[in-house]
């Protein structure tokens, strides 16, 4: 080998190395993809367009959210696991893809913990259990009174495992024989609800707040441990069930392999938008509480996660698809 031929191998080799920090230094030169992996409208998705928002005027390029709902958010999730790691794909992610789903399927196309690089945890949330206005109960008590008197009977829809947790482990502690039909967004639930399709069903708690403001559909109780502050004229139903809660939350990944320099920028610009009093006011009208966590700390969470859904899934009563 010529000592020109050296040089120029030398030079390759050492741009090779260099390429991916610079690329990192100067992320983003082109829009940013959010893949949210629940329907227009739901939760996640009003999530992902508040935190978009606030990341485009962080970092100088456009947040573009794109919706793919479907099997509890797998589709999704595995999509983002096989993207490039270059910071342009990123997943607006909850505890269903990200730790439910693990107790729920028999077998997932991507790993929770392996596949992804943890961000920020941003916030969490309860559900309300909901019907609508001509029900014939009125109060928690009542409703339990009425669903164990048409075992059976009565339908109820769920879009997230949030929801469908919800239902189950209202079956499972309340008694009840009830058909569940599954949807792939809490959206969709509504709709059928309002339709007369479904009997009650569970709704996250922006979405929920909207509806019974609105008159559509009346809430008769929420799974937080404790009444909400959000809705204090409702019952937890722990106070009918003892011992029954549930909460769900929002983060945000990224393909495993994404340079540290890229999620501490996104992480850096995450939690000073989640600090900001005009931001948490937002978050609190979609009935999410700012919770940010960082990626060291996220990570250990989704872990602890996924041993706390499968518990729930064991109590629920629940077999994995």
């Amino acid at each position: 080998m010529t000592s020109r031929t050296f040089a120029l191998a030398l030079f390759s080799a050492l741009a090779a190395a260099l390429a991916p920090a610079s690329s990192a230094q100067s992320w983003p030169t082109r829009p940013v993809k959010l893949v949210v992996p629940f329907p227009a409208g739901s939760a996640t998705d009003q999530v992902a367009r508040l935190l978009g928002a606030e990341l485009q005027g962080a970092l100088g390029q456009s947040f573009v959210v794109e919706n793919k709902p479907g099997a509890q958010g797998s589709i999704a999730a595995a999509e983002v696991a096989r993207a490039a790691p270059d910071g342009y794909t990123l997943l607006v992610t909850t505890n269903t893809p990200q730790a439910a789903n693990v107790s729920l399927f028999r077998k997932l196309a991507y790993d929770p913990v392996k596949d992804f690089a943890p961000i920020a945890r941003l916030g969490t949330t309860s559900f309300m259990l909901m019907v609508r206005p001509d029900f014939p109960a009125r109060t928690l008590k009542e409703f339990l009174a009425h669903a164990r008197a048409q075992p059976g009977r009565l339908s109820a829809g769920y879009g997230s495992a949030g929801s469908q947790v919800s239902l189950a482990l209202l079956k499972s502690m309340g008694g009840l024989e009830v058909v569940e039909v599954p949807y792939k967004g809490i959206p969709q639930a509504i709709t059928d609800l309002l339709g007369g399709t479904l009997a009650f069903t569970f709704v996250d708690l922006g979405n929920a707040l909207a509806q019974q403001k609105g008159g559509k559909l009346r809430g008769l109780a929420v799974t937080s441990a404790k009444r909400t502050p959000l809705a204090p004229e409702l019952p937890a139903i722990a106070e009918e069930l003892a011992g029954y809660e549930l909460i769900a939350w929002f983060g945000l990944v990224a393909p495993a392999g994404t340079p540290r320099e890229i999620v501490a920028r996104l992480h850096e610009a995450t939690t000073k938008a989640l600090a900001r009093p005009e931001v948490r006011e937002k978050f609190g009208a979609i009935g999410t509480d700012v919770a940010p966590m960082d990626p060291a700390e996220f990570g250990r969470f989704i872990q602890s996660e996924i041993a706390h859904w499968a518990r729930l899934a064991k109590l629920a009563g629940i077999q994995p698809e």
